[in-house]
């Protein structure tokens, strides 16, 4: 089939390597613009724009998918069918109604669960044992068109969002070639969704990544791991902000206060509000990442009594 794929971050370069392997023709590729990043502020292309380059293929970059000029030149470019990965912007129907085999869609949950922007970090975050990746027809209502084809993924105890997504991006980017070689065989038929078990999954503000130390030692670790890389787990100590990197429940060790720092020979326990965890790698603000107990060391943390939050 004729395709344009629309994708941006490097969650979806493995799909865009995919179907550039697969039988079927990449005419263009649909990203967001530019976006300005770095201490310059200087504008960089998308991941799935420079590997699209690398490939020579035409890159389009509307501000809004509904601009005429996008529109008329996807008109032109006539696809069979567009398929997309992690786009980021919603689409409306004069774009959805252009391809005649219409728009499919790679998102990483088990539809109808964590519909949204974010479904690898809430799955995370909720403690769900098993999530996995979707192929379905885009409609307007937000992830809730007819599903091709469903894979499943373990949650691994340690795993982050990062962890996670570069499992499912892979394992996904399989399942997008295959769902798309059923549709242009006739092979492959979608269904409707469940009307029941439909979750949410908003994407996770800076603000939703603040460490609340009140909470059990499981919450705490699930939202430090469901906001890794991004947007970033954190708390604060002497009002200045530090980040965290994934902790460790630690269930042997001697009770703390909530938030309360203890540097112990096991490494650097903070309480929460069941055990202690222990932390893993820290960065204050305007400082370089370090492992805790350098970063204890360097504050002598030894010697004082601290408290996070």
């Amino acid at each position: 089939m004729r395709l344009v794929f629309a994708g941006t971050p490097a969650a979806a370069v493995s799909s865009l390597e995919a179907l550039l392997k697969s039988k079927h023709d990449i005419a263009a590729v649909l990203t967001r613009p530019d976006a300005r990043s770095g201490r310059g502020l200087r504008a960089g292309q998308s991941p799935v724009a420079q590997r699209a380059a690398h490939a020579g293929i035409e890159v389009l970059r509307p501000a809004r998918p509904s601009d005429p000029t996008f529109l008329a030149r996807l008109r032109e470019i006539a696809p069979d069918c567009c398929a997309v990965t992690a786009y980021g912007a919603l689409l409306p129907q004069s774009a959805l109604d252009i391809p005649a085999r219409g728009w499919v869609n790679l998102h990483f949950s088990v539809l109808p669960a964590w519909r949204g922007a974010a479904p690898v970090q809430h799955a995370i975050l909720h403690g769900d044992d098993v999530t996995g990746a979707t192929t379905f027809q885009i409609v307007r209502e937000l992830d809730a068109g007819p599903v091709f084809g469903v894979l499943t993924e373990r949650v691994l105890p340690a795993d982050t969002a990062g962890d996670l997504l570069a499992r499912l991006s892979v394992a996904g980017a399989d399942l997008l070639v295959a769902t798309l070689d059923g549709i242009e065989s006739g092979q492959l038929e979608a269904r409707p969704q469940p009307a029941d078990g439909v979750t949410l999954a908003p994407r996770l503000t800076t603000r939703d990544a603040e460490v609340r130390w009140q909470q059990s030692a499981l919450a705490v670790d699930r939202l430090i791991r469901a906001c890794t890389p991004a947007p970033g787990a954190w708390t604060m100590l002497d009002k200045q902000r530090v980040k965290l990197g994934p902790v460790r429940p630690e269930p042997g060790e001697g009770p703390l206060r909530a938030g309360e720092l203890a540097v112990r020979r096991t490494g650097v326990l903070a309480g929460t509000g069941t055990t202690p965890v222990r932390l893993g790698e820290v960065q204050q603000e305007g400082k370089r990442r370090m492992q805790a107990a350098d970063w204890a060391r360097g504050l002598r943390l030894d010697r004082t009594r601290a408290v996070l939050g």
